[in-house]
């Protein structure tokens, strides 16, 4: 099985917040779609002819396409790769680009899964960060896509955001919870170096998040969705009654997925390849038929470095045997050394040779796999 991902680079406006590469701009849609359908092309055998098992439209802004520019892309993947019968097919839109007409027509072009940009459900949060949409056309937009037919629909919100007090935060949850969807990805707020986000805080036009504040969601996050029976099966992300988001996982587990359009990547189980960050040179390097995209094959050092960081994220935990396995006792030795400290703290627990994160564990995941890396 593999995947693949096409990254829409347009937006109405940008997020403050937001560092994927993207433009506010429609000038060059035309000339974007024709230099997709051509690596569409090029890159048909990527995947050695491997059956897709998800296909992700993301961004950017898919949501701002027309329905016909979606469902030529479609069209073009289904001419060239091999989809499997029920292959899940997701959009990311953003709520000002939904109604119920519009969803209707993602429904009869395939589209089975929808990501929705909630973010927050108050209008002074979307404002700090610069979102489109308001509160009430977040909610709105939600139960339009319900009242369309859509049972596979993912909510995106974001915590530790300076206006969302603790209250707030517990009333979005609540308010997502009260709509039953399945999926709900939270993520933290985090100032990426050079956003504009990042530049007005730096000039102390808006206040920026607090440790403590994102320690205190977080807690209340992962509280609230056990006591909602939601599985916590990744970092950010919460699903019911198995409703995984297949696209995502296929990165946590290592399966080959193909990225396609500016600043995508792609990988085949042994090298990594990105394409060119920047429209204009994307679409001229295509269309002189130029490499658009560098790559490089990856070390055992950094495939096991991935493995940890990207496992322990998930409820599958980090596997000692996996570890042996592709990488050699010597490593697997070096993460039982290390991962001791973990077990002493209460961060980590282990099972039949399987580590997992504790609650308490997750709050500092990304630091505790950093510290098992091996280094160069």
């Amino acid at each position: 099985m593999s995947g693949i991902y096409i990254h829409i680079p347009f937006c109405r406006r940008k997020c403050h917040y937001c560092n994927f590469f993207s433009l506010a701009s429609l000038k060059y849609k035309e000339h974007f779609l024709d230099a997709l359908k051509e690596e569409i092309f090029l890159r048909k055998n990527y995947l050695d002819r491997k059956p897709i098992e998800s296909i992700y439209l993301g961004g950017g802004t898919p949501s701002i396409l027309q329905i016909p520019e979606i469902e030529g892309i479609l069209e073009d993947l289904r001419k060239y790769f091999i989809l499997e019968e029920n292959t899940e097919i997701i959009l990311e839109a953003n709520p000002d680009d939904l109604d119920l007409a519009i969803l209707h027509e993602y429904r009869n072009i395939g589209i089975n899964r929808l990501s929705i940009g909630v973010q927050s459900f108050f209008d002074d949060d979307l404002q700090y960060l610069n979102r489109i949409h308001s509160g009430q056309g977040a909610e709105e937009s939600v139960l339009q896509a319900k009242g369309a037919g859509f049972s596979n629909i993912s909510l995106d919100l974001i915590y530790g955001i300076p206006t969302l007090t603790a209250e707030k935060w517990q009333k979005n949850l609540e308010k997502a919870f009260s709509m039953e969807v399945p999926h709900i990805s939270a993520y933290s707020l985090t100032v990426e170096p050079k956003t504009a986000l990042d530049l007005l805080i730096r000039k102390k036009k808006l206040p920026g998040p607090a440790e403590e504040q994102i320690l205190e969601h977080f807690r209340t996050l992962l509280r609230m969705m056990k006591e909602q029976e939601f599985e916590h099966y990744e970092i950010s992300n919460f699903c019911k009654n198995g409703f995984y988001s297949r696209h995502n996982s296929m990165y946590w587990n290592g399966t080959p997925y193909l990225g396609l359009g500016p600043s995508a990547h792609s990988y085949d189980g042994t090298s990594r390849q990105w394409n060119i960050s920047n429209l204009v040179h994307y679409i001229d390097q295509i269309n002189r038929n130029e490499p658009f995209f560098e790559s490089e094959e990856l070390t055992a050092l950094q495939k096991y470095n991935e493995y940890v960081m990207v496992s322990l994220r998930t409820m599958w935990g980090c596997d000692l045997n996996t570890i042996g396995e592709r990488f050699g006792e010597e490593p697997a030795a070096y993460f039982s050394r290390l991962a001791t400290r973990y077990l002493t703290s209460g961060e980590m627990i282990e099972k039949t040779g399987i580590y997992y994160l504790t609650e308490e564990g997750k709050l500092f995941a990304d630091g505790i796999a950093a510290d098992l890396f091996l280094e160069t």
